[in-house]
């Protein structure tokens, strides 16, 4: 779809808070949004909206392309919007990508603009006989950008373009573009606009960010990221902007953060961005943080990696940090020894597994685990994990949305009965808490198709063979209101 008009009056607004001298000279475009006419399309006289990119490469100079349709004339890359430019910003990336070859991962938006515009200009155009096209006005919306390192060559579409130049700011063709040039401090040296942080507990934990799924115009929706963000106009530094963004998010304060990387990663609309990374230890309960942003925190071993919706560029840094920094093998951790000290003499450690009794209508979800898995291959078992340091119902929560995708806040589960068991003399013993999600979002997935092959609702009264043993006994005294359950024990 075309861009909105909605969202081309943000972009409008957002320019003219800028250059509110301007105003006058963009009144007629300001009347078209007004009575919802359609200003990108072409066909829409007397003016319409074209875009183009200026494109800055070091030593404050820009790139010109000589246009035919213009007669020969140096002007930065630009066009009408397409059908399928959803944003001017997409219509100024690919008229650049078309005219000189350059892709939009070889752009940066620079921090002083960002997806705002530096210029609108308005200029009249000739009569064209050719294309049926009467004398018109154009709002040529400019946006800026710097030319990645590394970007290719220039590849100029031949059948409009006939060369190309690179002019210092003060040789700039159009003059109001030429005046906001001079006066600025675009230099073409890219930096840092986004900061992001490594939380690790020392060990092997990372602390990660579930983000929101269903919003195309975030990043990273539904992946599991780094907490961190853009910077603001009142950070001074990036270490400011990812202290600004850690309390934002989750009212996080992590001492001692250090610098780590630059990091370039692709943005929603394909540029590129760099990003300062820091790193930084703590080792608190993340349920306990007032998130503000996103589904949830969570801590997550390097082994879970592979099996969670994650950006490539992401797992590659975290496996690369971890791998860094090994945990000693010579023993438990200090603070692993330390409770262990403390624990009264013939204490026995128990494992502790969540599960999720989630029923719907009678019937209770149950996966079938894939025949080679280590626990239970080929039998029927309810969604179920193991706790890590971490509060049992953001546990369950964590694993619901690893497993199969299933969005659950830990305030809406309900502890609804617990098993203690031991499967064989030699076996440490378990404690099996089943907890009820009273509300939940979204519909199973095989997220972890290595362990489980199927999802399925069965009927409680019918369960299905072979199920795990405890699984039954939990889901059956659930129906007969009972809250325990003990397995395995000699009396």
């Amino acid at each position: 779809m075309p861009p909105s008009l909605s969202h081309i009056r943000t972009v409008v607004t957002a320019y003219l808070e800028r250059h509110p001298g301007e105003r006058d000279a963009l009144a007629g475009l300001l009347a078209a949004l007004d009575v919802g006419a359609e200003p990108t399309n072409r066909t829409t006289l007397p003016a319409h909206i074209t875009c183009s990119a200026v494109v800055i490469a070091r030593r404050r100079r820009v790139l010109h392309i000589r246009h035919k349709a213009s007669g020969g004339l140096l002007l930065a890359p630009g066009g009408h919007v397409e059908a399928d430019d959803d944003t001017l910003l997409a219509a100024a990336l690919r008229e650049v990508k078309e005219k000189t070859g350059i892709p939009a991962s070889a752009l940066v938006l620079t921090p002083e603009f960002r997806n705002e515009p530096i210029d609108i200009d308005v200029h009249a155009i000739d009569p064209d006989p050719a294309q049926n096209e009467a004398a018109h006005w154009h709002y040529d919306v400019r946006f800026v950008f710097y030319l990645a390192d590394g970007a290719p060559e220039l590849a100029l579409q031949a059948e409009e373009v006939t060369g190309a130049a690179w002019l210092p700011f003060d040789e700039v063709s159009s003059p109001t573009l030429r005046e906001k040039l001079v006066g600025s401090a675009l230099d073409g040296v890219i930096a840092a606009v986004n900061a992001s942080v490594i939380i690790h507990d020392g060990r092997g934990r990372y602390l990660l960010h579930l983000r929101d799924a269903n919003k195309p115009w975030i990043w990273e929706p539904g992946c599991w990221s780094l907490l961190g963000g853009g910077r603001e106009p009142q950070d001074r530094t990036m270490l400011d902007t990812i202290r600004r963004e850690l309390h934002e998010e989750a009212g996080l304060t992590v001492a001692d953060l250090e610098p780590y990387a630059v990091e370039h990663v692709t943005a929603p609309d394909g540029t590129r961005v760099s990003i300062q990374l820091f790193t930084g230890l703590w080792n608190g309960d993340p349920a306990r943080l007032p998130l503000t942003e996103g589904v949830m925190l969570a801590w997550v071993r390097p082994e879970k990696f592979p099996h969670m919706t994650m950006l490539p560029s992401t797992r590659e840094l975290l496996e690369q940090h971890a791998a860094a920094h090994p945990l000693p093998a010579d023993g438990p951790t200090a603070s692993t020894a330390t409770a262990r000290a403390k624990a009264p003499s013939g204490t026995v450690l128990n494992v502790v597994g969540v599960h999720l009794y989630l029923e719907r209508g009678g019937q209770v979800l149950l996966g079938l685990r894939h025949p080679e898995s280590a626990y239970a291959g080929g039998s029927w078992h309810v969604l179920a994990g193991h706790c890590e340091a971490e509060a049992a119902s953001a546990c369950l929560a964590r694993e619901a949305y690893e497993e199969a995708g299933l969005v659950i806040e830990p305030a809406d589960v309900e502890l609804v009965h617990t098993v203690h068991m031991r499967e064989q003399p030699t076996d440490p013993p378990r404690i099996q808490l089943f907890f009820r999600a009273l509300r939940w979002e979204g519909e199973p997935k095989l997220r972890e198709p290595d362990k489980c092959v199927q999802w399925q609702w069965w009927n409680v009264k019918d369960l299905p063979e072979p199920i795990v043993r405890y699984t039954r006994a939990a889901i059956e005294g659930i129906r007969a209101g009972r809250v325990y359950t003990e397995l395995g024990w000699t009396r």
